[in-house]
């Protein structure tokens, strides 16, 4: 595969990051990941657009513009050809002395790389409530950074008890999300899914679902629930930007209840990326 590495295109194999760089010593950067279809990255412009948020909070400038990464992004898919696939973007503030003071690193480090579409299971996602919990109210929840340790180590302990994703719950006890996803319920005939009080990070394929659900006549909540609530809902799915809508079928151990309004959306959601490639 070839990649893009500040500045040059490389093969995978022969990219190589500075020691120093803040990215690998402290997680001191961004990242997103897309969705490649027929060679168009999927909701791109909110991707970028919360990309560009986490750079300014961070003051982290970006080495290349939007329109110029988008230019990086047709590059790559004709020399990979890989049309279908998986976009990741890393974007960390570059090598710099050591400490965690940010000053003197100026040079940022910028990442674009295609990846194959995983292999999705299509008896839909097993949970486990994770023991490790997400911050409420975190101001940093909202930033897609790398410093992903939490999740790591939750996705693991999924791992280890033979589930595909772990629940986290914040530090008041309610839903956030999953490792790697939002998570939605049906109730009483209201979709509903985590505040962003929560602590969990608010996704892009989160505000596509939510707006389609509207377009459907759906009503939607916003809610701070405990898990027993997953556990009396009429049905339950995960989103993300790889994978879309998967449906979650079990949460320690208890099987869930299947909404037929779950096809209904994801059909909606896989329409909805097909009009989004030819826009």
């Amino acid at each position: 595969m070839i990649v893009f590495l500040n500045g040059r295109f490389v093969a995978e194999e022969s990219a190589r990051v500075s020691v120093l760089d803040r990215g690998f010593l402290y997680g001191d950067g961004l990242f997103e990941t897309l969705r490649l279809f027929k060679g168009r990255p999927i909701a791109w412009e909110a991707h970028l657009q919360r990309l560009q948020r986490g750079a300014k909070f961070l003051q982290i400038r970006p080495p290349l513009t939007a329109l110029e990464m988008r230019r990086v992004v047709d590059r790559l898919v004709a020399f990979n050809k890989l049309p279908d696939g998986v976009l990741r973007l890393t974007l960390t503030r570059g090598p710099g002395p050591r400490g965690y003071s940010p000053q003197g690193a100026e040079s940022p480090t910028l990442v674009l790389a295609l990846h194959p579409l995983p292999v999705l299971k299509k008896s839909g996602a097993r949970l486990v409530t994770s023991t490790f919990r997400v911050t409420a109210n975190d101001p940093l929840a909202q930033l897609k950074s790398c410093s992903k340790l939490l999740h790591v180590t939750a996705r693991a302990e999924a791992g280890a008890r033979d589930a595909n994703d772990a629940l986290l719950l914040n530090t008041r006890g309610h839903v956030a999300e999953t490792t790697a996803s939002n998570i939605f319920w049906f109730s009483d005939g209201v979709l509903s899914t985590p505040t962003a009080r929560s602590g969990a990070l608010m996704g892009i394929t989160r505000a596509a679902v939510l707006e389609l659900a509207n377009k459907l006549r759906m009503p939607c909540m916003e809610l701070d629930v405990a898990p027993a609530a997953l556990k009396r809902a009429s049905g339950v799915f995960l989103t993300n930007s790889v994978s879309g809508i998967v449906e979650a079928i079990a949460l320690d151990g208890q099987a869930l209840a299947r909404s037929p309004f779950t096809t209904r959306l994801r059909k909606a959601y896989d329409l909805w990326v097909r009009a989004d490639s030819v826009s």
